[in-house]
């Protein structure tokens, strides 16, 4: 809901359904319910509540922005805004 924009760019808040990471809660390693470390093929490519704020954190350091604009019951648009290279100096924090 559009209650919970604010919420969308701090780190691990989803809106995933929680069975996207029954695969890494079922036997409680993390690793998923298969064997194999960090191979495991249950990992969820969704869910984690990373994409949104790296991708906004990428795009400032280019000199950009992402923004997202949501109209309850009609859908959801996000733009991507990027200056191209070279155009201005590297934004390192000090």
């Amino acid at each position: 809901p559009r209650s919970n924009m604010n919420k969308i760019w701090s780190y691990l808040y989803t809106t995933a359904d929680p069975s996207v990471q029954d695969g890494l809660r079922s036997d409680g390693s993390g690793h998923g319910s298969r064997t194999g470390g960090d191979h495991s093929v249950d990992a969820p490519l969704a869910g984690l509540g990373y994409g949104l704020p790296i991708s906004r954190s990428y795009a400032r350091y280019f000199g950009g922005d992402v923004s997202i604009n949501s109209m309850e019951g009609y859908g959801t648009d996000a733009f991507v805004h990027l200056r191209r290279l070279g155009d201005s100096r590297e934004p390192l924090p000090f």
